[in-house]
């Protein structure tokens, strides 16, 4: 770990150098239940289950208010209702002072993002001992593609209105080498995460967690996570749950503002039971399809509509929606799928990663924010002929105004 300068930030070093975790990203993964919530053991071995995360306070005092917890296994242990206080580190309990703090009091739980060192306690106004957890070995993902997703969500429709004038600042002949420049950098980060997660699960697991966190769209990838892990794909093969089932015990966790109708969990769930129907042993299909890719060598500088052509992205595009995901998966969202998880799982597996990055490139944009496709057009990089708006220019565009806004 980098030294920081903020006690509430932890500087860590990622593929591309030194990338910043802040302590509300934490909150956030708190709220949404991002990690394994059926494996959350205190620092003294107890086991905790989360029945409510709490009320995110984002004024003074502790950072959930009631929240509410079950301390202890079996459906008999106690019930405890209370505060939870998160931190980076354990240390910064003492450093921000609340050991002293009455508005603590109510504290039961100690959330940390790095395990505390062995021994280490947090005591509370008149020495009372709080329970210590610590949520790094529970993530689901790692804390560089956490920060990194969180910084794309953090680009207002206001930041990317600027894009336009941003890149009239770049002379025109090198405003696409600039954004295919950052898109590579997105690519190899994908690929990189993708391969974190094969090696943790394996490609089966990897690829069935991967399917339901996409279709869960970024607000409610946290929960389809979670039934991912405690459904496994053979579960899915052999005893098929039931969608409606599996919305209702996650029936606190879905965020549904703002989502739209074919995008609702109990939709996707549905779309996925009928996936893995018809094509049970899809991961292993993809793997063949992914092995067999064209791989014909156009110059790097020919336009996405020239690529499109000469590999038969249509064509291609086919057989995986029909062979690898069953019809089961439509429009732009088997697009997000195919650039957000196939192809970086793929590439990271060893299967054809030149192809896959190709076709990741210079694929169809898929659900990507209609603000952003404006003001691609209007900034004069894509055009509806040899330049057409691809995923790899909407993630150059991302990676570069991301890095502006770090710098």
């Amino acid at each position: 770990m980098i030294a920081g300068t903020d006690p509430c930030v932890a500087e860590l070093q990622g593929i591309h150098g030194a990338f910043s975790f802040p302590e509300r990203l934490l909150q956030k993964i708190w709220l949404r239940g991002d990690f394994d919530r059926a494996a959350v053991r205190l620092t003294d071995g107890r086991p905790v289950r989360v029945i409510s995360p709490g009320r995110w306070n984002l004024l003074g005092g502790p950072d959930f208010r009631q929240a509410r917890l079950r301390f202890g296994a079996g459906e008999g242990a106690p019930v405890v209702t209370g505060d939870v206080e998160l931190h980076v580190h354990a240390s910064d309990w003492d450093a921000h002072g609340h050991v002293r703090d009455r508005a603590y009091d109510d504290v039961v739980l100690h959330v940390v993002l790095f395990p505390p060192p062995p021994g280490s306690v947090t005591l509370g106004t008149g020495g009372r001992s709080i329970p210590v957890l610590a949520l790094l070995p529970l993530l689901h993902r790692g804390l560089e593609e956490f920060a990194a997703d969180e910084a794309v969500e953090q680009l207002a429709d206001r930041v990317l209105a600027r894009l336009p004038d941003e890149l009239a600042r770049v002379p025109t002949e090198d405003r696409r080498r600039l954004l295919e420049e950052h898109a590579a950098r997105r690519w190899r980060q994908k690929v990189h995460f993708a391969g974190l997660r094969l090696r943790r699960l394996g490609w089966e697991t990897a690829c069935h967690q991967t399917a339901l966190e996409i279709l869960g769209y970024r607000f409610n990838r946290a929960p389809m996570l979670r039934l991912a892990g405690s459904h496994p794909l053979p579960e899915w093969r052999e005893l098929p749950p039931d969608p409606t089932a599996l919305v209702e015990t996650e029936a606190e966790a879905w965020s549904l503002q703002g989502v739209r109708p074919a995008n609702r969990p109990l939709v996707r769930l549905r779309q996925y039971a009928s996936w893995v129907a018809r094509v049970p042993a899809w991961p292993d299909v993809w793997r063949i399809i992914a092995r067999s890719s064209p791989r014909p060598s156009p110059k790097q500088s020919e336009g996405a509509a020239v690529v499109r052509r000469a590999e038969d992205f249509g064509g291609w595009r086919t057989d995986v929606a029909e062979v690898v995901c069953g019809g089961a998966i439509p429009g732009t969202r088997l697009d997000t799928l195919i650039c957000d998880g196939l192809l970086p799982l793929a590439a990271a597996d060893g299967l054809a990663p030149e192809a896959m990055e190709r076709k990741w490139r210079h694929w169809f944009p898929g659900d990507l924010p209609p603000s952003l496709r404006r003001v691609l057009v209007a900034a004069g990089v894509c055009d509806g002929a040899v330049h057409p708006l691809s995923h790899g220019t909407a993630q150059g565009a991302l990676g570069w105004l991301i890095e502006r806004g770090q710098r």
